[in-house]
């Protein structure tokens, strides 16, 4: 009976849940192990297909609920016109989301992809049909996964864009870094050269960057740290004295 009011009772949860973590407020969640750590690289790859499985058996709840009810609710989600539509809805790219201590990035001397800490979140994209319309976020909790919270259409479509541009196969070469105290999210990219970064749309809103063509579209071009680090710091800076 317990577990019965529990699969009825999530999808309200994620419904009041939407914008929980989909904002870049200057609260992080906890981190986890530091990305130079060979042993929590290989835990986070381990615990994909963990929060894989949840965002899947989640989204199918979440929808059923929703085609039950019949009529999209105020503040939907995903980008959708027709709620029938979602049944065709899909659990598409996996994103492992990392962040980076404001203190080491204000002072730390290391690179950012050392720098970087697991967020115990992942980020799935949701597609409809080849179209992404949202973000499903998946967080572990006592040995649980759990999606979260939807939303972020516009996110979707900027990882959904530049994961097809710059990852391989499995999209194992890339990770999303959440910088919150600058209000930036960057998309981390192995290339052959080293890592490489692309500005998602709140870094290239917040940070001072050259990202966008003549008609203000957003390139594939990657930034090197040495570009990105001055500006993140400088943000982070200043929305942390605006705090205090």
């Amino acid at each position: 009976m317990q577990a019965q009011q529990r699969q009825h009772g999530k999808p309200r949860a994620l419904l009041a849940a939407w914008a929980l973590g989909l904002g870049l407020g200057l609260a992080a969640p906890q981190a986890l192990a530091q990305a130079g750590d060979p042993g929590a690289a290989r835990l986070a790859a381990t615990q994909h297909s963990g929060a894989l499985a949840a965002a899947q058996r989640d989204l199918s709840r979440f929808i059923n609920h929703q085609l039950q009810r019949g009529s999209a609710p105020e503040g939907f989600p995903f980008d959708v016109q027709d709620l029938r539509s979602l049944k065709d809805a899909r659990i598409g790219d996996g994103f492992p989301v990392y962040t980076i201590d404001p203190d080491q990035l204000l002072n730390g001397r290391g690179k950012m992809k050392n720098m970087a800490r697991h967020a115990n979140q992942w980020r799935f994209v949701v597609l409809l049909g080849d179209r992404p319309i949202g973000l499903a976020t998946v967080e572990r909790h006592q040995g649980r996964f759990e999606t979260v919270a939807y939303g972020g259409a516009v996110l979707s479509k900027d990882l959904d864009a530049l994961a097809g541009v710059h990852g391989n196969a499995d999209r194992s070469n890339l990770r999303l870094l959440r910088i919150y105290q600058a209000r930036s999210d960057l998309l981390e990219v192995e290339t052959a050269g080293g890592t490489r970064f692309a500005p998602l749309f709140s870094a290239r809103a917040s940070l001072p960057l050259q990202r966008a063509d003549a008609f203000g579209r957003p390139t594939a071009v990657l930034a090197d740290e040495a570009e990105l680090l001055p500006a993140l710091r400088a943000a982070v800076k200043r929305n942390l004295d605006e705090h205090r």
